[in-house]
């Protein structure tokens, strides 16, 4: 039973897709620091101060009354909550990861584009002794074996 799942494991496509699972959650965690440490600040400065993490609801109240500072007090003190602007670091985490994966398809697509389109530029010629098709770097026709201008 090891043997076949060692089999398994071990195929091409296998670890192929373990590799790309590997690389897309660090790329995650990338895009998510870019989002919070990077993105976030600039835009809650620019309306006003705003910290996004700290954007939340207070549905019920905790052991100690509020109004709550920040998400982390709120959450100490067993209030419910509904953190709207994590979910919004999660949105645009997501656009841009979905954006990153767009790019990276397109780019895909175009090289297998060029790689299937024909060459527009002839590759043979008609010989004008026997018609024959032969190739344009021939000197001789491989059919009537006339010499070829």
């Amino acid at each position: 039973m090891f043997k076949e799942f060692k089999e398994f494991a071990m195929r091409g496509n296998v670890v192929d897709m373990a590799v790309g699972i590997i690389i897309g959650g660090a790329f995650g965690t990338i895009v998510m620091s870019l989002v919070t440490d990077i993105l976030m600040p600039p835009i809650g400065l620019i309306l006003g101060g705003v910290d996004f993490t700290d954007l939340f609801l207070t549905l019920k109240e905790g052991a100690s009354p509020g109004p709550y500072a920040t998400l982390a007090s709120a959450q100490e003190a067993g209030a419910v909550t509904v953190a709207y602007g994590l979910f919004l670091n999660s949105v645009v985490s997501f656009l841009i990861i979905a954006l990153s994966v767009f790019f990276v398809i397109k780019g895909v697509n175009a090289m297998k584009r060029r790689e299937e389109e024909p060459s527009l530029e002839p590759t043979t010629k008609d010989c004008p002794y026997c018609l024959s098709s032969v190739p344009l770097k021939a000197t001789r026709c491989p059919f009537c074996t006339s010499e070829l201008a």
